[in-house]
């Protein structure tokens, strides 16, 4: 089976752009399945019962998140509601939704385990190394899906390694920068660092630059704006046994 992993999501352009391309992508490689973070949809940073919507009907089939997930606190119940829109499985107990989901598709089904890294981020939430390894015993499924939303490149690749050959594939996201390390780990897990994004080509990782360098200096705050004109979007290819499980292949994709 094929699977698209796809990045950070940002803004109305990045769903309207995902939503014009998305079906012929998924048609064109023959797609089985589609994942996407979409943490940074909505309009304003975080996601919204609209932008849930624009994902869905693009042709997105589970939607994952991170840091951002409750930022819009009227989104709490809708994360409840929807078991295709997953928040970090290791937020603190009691957070509203869910962190997996088993996708049924027909002769086999997926599992989807949302997580979120700890180190260089905002906060710290529980373990997320001990939070899947939870699920992984309670839940098995050959085919298993992690999207890891952390900032440190060796968080991620350690959790990579510890989870090799229990998982198909673990990609990272939150960066928004696409990286080309992509690879099948020796006990056929595949991994990329992180899927970059579906944003502004002409930005700063998804705002424009203007706002972006006003914030870096001092006393001139500015507002977030998300970056117009020609969108990316960025991600992997994953081709999946789907008897044993394992990765065969990871491609980094692309399409402007």
């Amino acid at each position: 089976m094929k699977v698209l992993m796809i990045g950070d999501v940002v803004g109305e352009g990045g769903c309207d752009f995902l939503r014009l391309k998305l079906p012929g992508i998924r048609g064109n490689h023959r797609i089985d399945l589609v994942v996407a973070n979409g943490e940074n949809s909505a309009a304003q940073n975080g996601i919204s019962r609209k932008s849930v919507r624009s994902l869905l009907n693009a042709g997105v089939d589970v939607i994952t998140t991170g840091n951002h997930a409750f930022r819009n606190r009227q989104m709490e119940e809708v994360f409840d509601q929807n078991e295709f829109l997953l928040r970090p499985i290791n937020f603190p107990p009691g957070s509203p939704g869910h962190g997996f989901v088993v996708y049924d598709k027909g002769p086999f089904q997926i599992c989807v385990i949302n997580a979120i890294g700890n180190v260089f981020m905002q906060t710290v939430n529980a373990n997320p190394f001990e939070a899947v390894d939870k699920v992984l015993t309670q839940h098995q499924h050959k085919i298993t899906l992690v999207d890891f939303h952390a900032e440190a490149t060796g968080e991620k690749k350690a959790f990579a390694f510890r989870l090799d050959g229990k998982v198909s594939a673990l990609v990272g996201t939150h960066t928004h920068v696409q990286t080309a390390d992509e690879q099948i780990l020796p006990k056929g897990t595949a991994y990329i660092s992180d899927l970059g994004m579906v944003g502004a080509i002409t930005s700063v990782v998804g705002v424009s630059p203007e706002t972006a360098i006003s914030n870096q200096l001092p006393d001139h705050p500015m507002k977030y704006e998300t970056a117009r004109g020609p969108h990316e979007i960025c991600g992997v290819i994953l081709t999946i046994d789907e008897i044993t499980g394992k990765a065969s292949k990871i491609e980094r994709f692309r399409q402007i």
